[in-house]
């Protein structure tokens, strides 16, 4: 009988029959061509940078609240709605001429399906093991392109957004203090013109100013109704001269007109 063959060692009272070594991860630090263990080498890293992140995001949220807006308005048309950072670059795409109006398919399907389709071929496109970026031309190119494009198209975006006009149009504002069971207000209210800029409560809003806060006297905003000033075109009121005298003096007195 050879040796080792056919022979069983089970030990005795001072060693164990069953001695395993405990299971130590393979050495995967040889690079390229071999990577690492998943557990716990991997997990764990993914795991640190993932902490580091939210805690970023934590004290961003913290320092910077989200700007609240005005309650939404559906018969404000002047409103100009902005999407949130991370879509600015689709936002941006839809301005350009060859992907908006008659093109809008082109802008909002054809070419975002194109650029995330890529994406996702990407591995199918790039078999290679290869694992340093001048070594896998097809899927730098791609992510490059797709990363200059994301940048650029946000930056424009952000670069020509006005951003004063859009702090102004979604200020709260708090509702004016007004008698709406005067004569004037009936007046005001019948004006679409009037409430359409100037809001329900006169405080203003995307087209007008608030008229709660003018100096005119009731000649003074008459001749702006009549004549207009500024943005505000002539020749919307579409009242009597003797509702035109009341309005005026409605507005003048800031909403609160002496009892009649």
């Amino acid at each position: 009988m050879e040796r080792g063959k056919g022979m069983k060692f089970v030990g005795d009272s001072r060693v164990k029959a069953n001695n395993r070594k405990p299971n130590i991860p393979k050495d995967y630090s040889e690079y390229p061509g071999k990577t690492e263990a998943f557990w716990p080498n991997f997990l764990l890293k993914e795991w640190m940078v993932g902490a580091v992140f939210l805690m970023g995001y934590l004290l961003i949220t913290v320092a910077h609240p989200a700007p609240l807006e005005r309650m939404a308005d559906p018969t404000d048309a002047g409103y100009i709605p902005l999407p949130d950072w991370y879509f600015l670059f689709l936002y941006q795409l839809l301005k350009y001429q060859y992907a908006s109006g008659d093109f809008n398919v082109i802008g909002t399907i054809v070419m975002p399906g194109l650029a995330f389709g890529a994406l996702l071929l990407a591995p199918w496109l790039d078999t290679g093991k290869e694992r340093r970026p001048l070594r896998r031309p097809i899927a730098t190119s791609m992510m490059m392109l797709g990363f200059i494009s994301v940048f650029y198209l946000t930056w424009e975006s952000v670069d020509q957004h006005d951003w004063e006009a859009a702090a102004e149009q979604g200020a709260i504002v708090e509702e004016g203090d007004i008698n709406t069971e005067a004569q004037g207000y009936e007046i005001y209210s019948a004006q679409a013109s009037c409430i359409g800029c100037h809001g329900d409560t006169m405080t203003g809003g995307a087209g007008g100013p608030s008229l709660l806060d003018t100096e005119k006297n009731a000649e003074e905003v008459m001749n702006v109704i009549i004549n207009g000033q500024g943005a505000m075109p002539a020749d919307l009121f579409d009242g009597s001269d003797e509702e035109l005298e009341i309005l005026a003096e409605y507005i003048a007195a800031h909403g609160q007109p002496e009892e009649e």
